[in-house]
């Protein structure tokens, strides 16, 4: 490869933050707000700590394609991190500390990583579990705490204290070198690495720039987990165009409203039932919320009266952004003017350089109003799983990447997605979308949350079954929620059997775990030879 070309050429994740340091230095990056403590930093200094960072890295012995492991939360110190980590060429491999210790495992052994940055949280629950089963030259503890807990443990300000600040020169970036490897999020068994190349999160941060209205002056929200590739390649897109980022540790929605309020956010991303508890939070007049210009919610559907209620109570924009681990997001953009006017499952249109079809089980492109698989192509998909060939054979066949989402284009050329593959529920024959019958009971106001699989069944092969977290002192029964489902859905879609339950199984980034649901009450039907 040309050396001098490449130089010109580049494409490198960490260049962003030195642009943009650039351009606007004394712009506020970062706003930590834990707790009731906050700290902010400027993009000057944002590089700066970046280039300590990769200094450090690199003083341990790290050279570019190595790989290095963070089980954190969001923080001002784990952006640090993850950029650094960019600059000096190694791989970030982001685990989920919401997974089982027996993953985080599999993940540090199967990607080799024998360094790993980790909170002070998580170092005190998982650390000892994990040194037993994996040999770890160097662990960088995300603490204020100068103390060493353990021989190769280092706090991470003592990880800085020495290095310098300026940029390194010397590493060579391609744009497709691995900049991380990020495991899906396991709604199924086990975890697969996606193989993600600088060029895909550069180009996927540019897209949402452009898809979702993030502009110099926004004041973006950070509060899914960073590990996560929506909330990722958002602060990425942010660190692109110079914007303001304001990070929160965890879903807390009074922490959230205080933070809208008093940091003026703009920009919102999150899960539609932290929108619906923010729309009823019993003291949000209280707050100012009148900063707020665009929320982009994703990973499960907003009910139309929750979105109802969005654009009209806060006077905001709203919008639905879809991707996934192995095709960065956002892949389709249902837009702000189509939000009320469209019913059913939107996902939108194609981002500007991403390429969206519909593909029957042997390859042939479906025209629009039929059902098949959501497929995507262009420069935001992975180079493949690590260590699996024969999956990355799989996702990639007939020369698109395969979503496992079914779904069609509308007249207007719009994409509508009807299920997960795995989700849609066969019974009696029929083909019931899960999805469409958690809208409907959705609608319910007493109803906070709902999941809809099919269980084994000796009449119907799959049972319609609903899993219902009702409000706090909500009053609903089972048949109420039946009730609702006949008004609108057809008698094979009606729910055999509501179940009420406390919460639902969820993955960190706020997934539905349907497979726990259906492997914890698989003898629903059948334990009794109960045939509703």
């Amino acid at each position: 490869m040309n050396l001098e070309k490449n130089i010109i050429q580049r494409v490198a994740l960490g260049d962003i933050i030195r642009r943009t340091a650039r351009k606007y230095p004394d712009k506020v990056a970062l706003i930590e707000r834990i707790g009731n403590k906050r700290k902010s930093i400027t993009y000057q200094a944002l590089n700066q700590l970046t280039n300590k960072f990769a200094h450090a890295i690199r003083e341990m012995g790290l050279i570019k394609g190595d790989r290095v492991a963070t089980i954190c939360a969001n923080s001002l110190d784990f952006v640090i991190s993850i950029f650094g980590l960019y600059k000096a060429g190694i791989t970030w491999v982001p685990i989920n500390p919401g997974i089982s210790v027996q993953d985080m495992i599999y993940i540090l052994e199967q990607t080799g990583a024998q360094t790993l940055i980790i909170d002070k949280e998580f170092y005190e629950v998982f650390y000892d579990q994990i040194k037993k089963s994996v040999n770890l030259n160097q662990v960088i503890l995300l603490s204020e705490e100068n103390d060493i807990l353990d021989d190769n443990v280092v706090c991470f300000d003592k990880f800085l204290k020495e290095f310098p600040d300026y940029d390194i020169e010397d590493i060579e970036i391609w744009e497709r070198d691995i900049c991380q490897i990020m495991y899906t999020s396991g709604t199924t068994a086990r975890p697969k690495g996606a193989l993600i190349s600088h060029l895909a999160v550069f180009i996927a941060s540019l897209n949402n720039i452009i898809e979702v209205e993030i502009f110099h002056d926004s004041v973006l929200s950070c509060i899914l987990p960073l590990f996560h590739c929506a909330q990722h390649t958002f602060t990425t897109s942010a660190f692109q165009i110079g914007a303001t980022v304001v990070i929160l540790r965890g879903i807390d929605v009074d922490l959230l409203l205080e933070a809208i309020d008093n940091e003026k956010i703009t920009w919102l991303f999150a899960l539609p039932v932290v929108y619906r508890q923010l729309l009823d939070h019993p003291k949000r007049s209280n707050y100012d919320l009148s900063s707020l210009k665009y929320c982009l919610y994703a990973m499960t559907p907003m009910d139309k009266r929750t979105l109802s209620r969005l654009i009209e109570e806060l006077g905001v924009k709203a919008a639905l952004g879809t991707g996934q681990t192995e095709a960065y997001p956002s892949t389709n953009n249902f837009k702000p003017k189509w939000q009320l006017l469209k019913e059913g499952n939107y996902w939108g249109e194609s981002a500007t350089t991403v390429e969206t079809a519909i593909m029957d089980d042997f390859g042939n492109l479906l025209p629009p109003g039929e059902i098949g698989e959501i497929v995507w192509r262009g420069p935001i998909i992975m180079e493949g799983y690590l260590n699996n060939e024969e999956a990355t054979k799989e996702s990639r066949k007939y020369g698109w990447h395969h979503s496992g989402d079914l779904g069609y284009f509308d007249e207007d050329g719009l994409l509508v997605f009807v299920d997960r593959k795995k989700d849609m529920i066969k019974t009696g024959g029929e083909n019931v979308p899960s999805i469409k019958v958690e809208q409907v009971i959705l609608e319910d106001p007493r109803i906070a949350e709902c999941a809809v699989v099919g269980l084994s069944h000796p009449k119907w092969i799959e049972a319609v079954t609903a899993f219902v977290v009702p409000k706090e002192n909500a009053d609903i029964s089972e048949q109420d929620v039946i009730e609702l489902c006949k008004k609108k859905l057809g008698k094979f879609e009606v729910p055999k059997t509501v179940v009420f339950v406390n919460e639902l199984p969820k993955t960190r980034t706020g997934k539905i775990q349907k497979y726990i649901l259906k492997d914890n009450y698989k003898t629903l039907y059948t334990k009794d030879l109960h045939t509703k």
